[in-house]
């Protein structure tokens, strides 16, 4: 069903994957380009059968899966990196073969999806990458990075995945245009640190990535909410 269909013109792309690089500013090595063709290959492959993107033509997938992923790189901080709702695996892997030296972990509940991530992380010997098939609310463990591009809101995304973010951590939210309403209604505990634009090459469309942060309230504001509560006690 997955036999190796290789790519129509995988020069061409190669050309287009390594000049949207240097357009974004990453030094992408020859052994991570070509690994990120055969992401796009195997995508293509499987996307005939379990239809995982409705990109269709692989010139289209560098464009809207590699470089709209990759724009979010220099964004991001820490060892260890979540991708919560990562689909077919965006902006996960080709984030974790950017930086092979960072723990990736890619989170989705649908099993078709998964199946694919699985197959991509043996072909392509992701060793860098583990697969966990949940909802995002049921994930264990806390990260340094956590990333999400699939998500409704800001504010659905902390609500499910937000306990997972490290305490200096960060979490990248990828979006078209960036509404002021939405930015404005977090949940406790966190805060917009900035909203930034991303130049996505060949995409002509916009892009922003909004950055969150955990608020950690200094000692004084929490040896205040103590004393607080334990005059209260006393006094009830």
């Amino acid at each position: 069903m997955h036999s190796a269909t290789p790519l129509t013109d995988r020069a061409a792309l190669y050309a287009q994957l390594r000049a949207g690089a240097s357009e974004l500013g990453l030094a992408l090595s020859v052994e991570a380009s070509e690994h990120l063709l055969d992401y796009v290959e195997l995508l293509a492959r499987w996307n005939a059968t379990y239809n995982l993107t409705a990109v269709r033509v692989p010139a289209g997938m560098v464009t809207r899966h590699l470089l709209d992923s990759l724009a979010l790189a220099p964004h991001v901080r820490g060892a260890t990196l979540v991708d919560l709702g990562t689909g077919a695996g965006l902006p996960g892997i080709p984030l974790a073969i950017f930086d092979e030296e960072r723990a990736v972990t890619l989170v989705d509940s649908n099993g078709k999806k998964t199946r694919f991530l699985r197959e991509a992380v043996r072909a392509l010997r992701l060793r860098n990458v583990r697969i966990v098939q949940a909802r995002a609310e049921d994930v264990v463990g806390t990260f340094d990075c956590v990333v999400a591009r699939a998500f409704a809101s800001i504010a659905e995304l902390l609500a499910v995945g937000g306990h997972l973010l490290a305490r200096d951590g960060v979490c990248l939210a990828m979006k078209g245009l960036v509404k002021f309403e939405e930015i404005t209604a977090l949940p406790p505990g966190f805060e917009v640190a900035e909203v930034l634009p991303l130049s996505v090459p060949g995409l002509g469309a916009a892009r922003h990535v909004v950055i969150i942060r955990a608020i950690i309230p200094d000692r004084e504001d929490q040896e205040a909410a103590i004393h607080g509560r334990t005059s209260h006690q006393k006094r009830t």
